[in-house]
C-alpha cells in the first residue's frame, strides 16, 4: 500500500494543472461543483486515504500481539476483522491502480514547455566544472546567474555568452549547447546507473520485470 500511495501521490501531482503531464480518465475522476473544466482525482486520492486505513490495521495487528505468550489465546479472534479488511483493501486498490493506469494518457511536452523555469542550471554548473571549476564554486556562479535571470524576469536559455562571462571567465562559445539543449537531450545526458537516459530507463525496467 505504501507503493500504491507513492504512485497515487505522482498522479495527482501529474493531472495537476500546475504540471498537466498526464490526463486521467473520466471513471477514475469527479468534476466539481462550480467548476466545470475541473477533473478531481478522485481514485487516486482514495488509495492515498486508504493507506492509512491499512496501516491501522496493521497497528491493531502488532498491539493484538505484542503480549501474548508463545501460544495461542482467544485474543487472536480479534485478527479477522483488520486482517480480512486489509486484504479486500489492498485487493481493491490494486484493481484500480492497475486501471488507472492503462487508461492513462500522457501528453508529450514541447521542448519550449520544459525550457520553463531554470531546468539548465545544474547542467551549466557541470559544464563550469568540466572546464576545471570545483563544483561549490561552480554551484555558486550559477546561483548568482539564475538570481540574475529573476531579478530581470529573463529566461536562462537566452543568455548570451558575453553576459556569462560576466560571471565567469570559463565560460565560452560552446556554453550555448547547453543553453539550447533539448529536454530529450538533456535527460539522455544522465547515463549513470539508475540515471534518466533512455537507455538507463529500459535497463532499470528490464531488471525490475526480472524480479517481478
Amino acid at each position: 500500500m505504501m507503493h500504491l500511495s507513492r504512485l497515487a501521490e505522482e498522479i495527482i501531482l501529474w493531472m495537476n494543472p500546475s504540471f498537466n503531464f498526464i490526463e486521467i480518465a473520466d471513471e477514475y475522476t469527479s468534476g466539481a461543483s462550480i467548476m466545470p473544466q475541473k477533473k478531481n482525482p478522485d481514485f487516486a486520492e482514495l488509495v492515498r486515504g486508504k493507506t492509512g486505513r491499512v496501516y491501522g490495521s496493521l497497528i491493531t495487528l502488532l498491539t493484538l500481539m505484542k503480549g501474548l505468550p508463545l501460544t495461542y489465546n482467544r485474543d487472536l479472534q480479534e485478527d479477522k476483522p483488520p486482517l480480512f479488511d486489509a486484504v479486500d483493501t489492498l485487493q481493491a486498490s490494486l484493481e484500480v491502480m492497475a486501471g488507472m493506469a492503462a487508461t492513462m494518457k500522457v501528453r508529450v511536452i514541447s521542448n519550449e514547455e520544459m525550457k520553463t523555469g531554470f531546468m539548465l542550471a545544474t547542467e551549466l554548473a557541470n559544464y563550469l566544472v568540466k572546464k576545471g571549476m570545483p563544483f561549490k564554486e561552480a554551484h555558486s556562479v550559477v546561483k548568482n546567474i539564475v538570481n540574475y535571470c529573476r531579478e530581470n524576469e529573463a529566461p536562462l536559455e537566452n543568455m548570451k555568452i558575453e553576459a556569462l562571462k560576466k560571471f565567469s571567465g570559463l565560460f565560452s562559445a560552446d556554453a550555448g549547447k547547453i543553453l539550447s539543449v533539448s529536454a530529450g537531450s538533456l535527460a539522455n545526458l544522465k547515463v549513470s546507473e539508475g540515471g534518466s537516459s533512455i537507455k538507463s530507463v529500459r535497463k532499470q525496467i528490464t531488471e525490475l520485470v526480472k524480479i517481478i
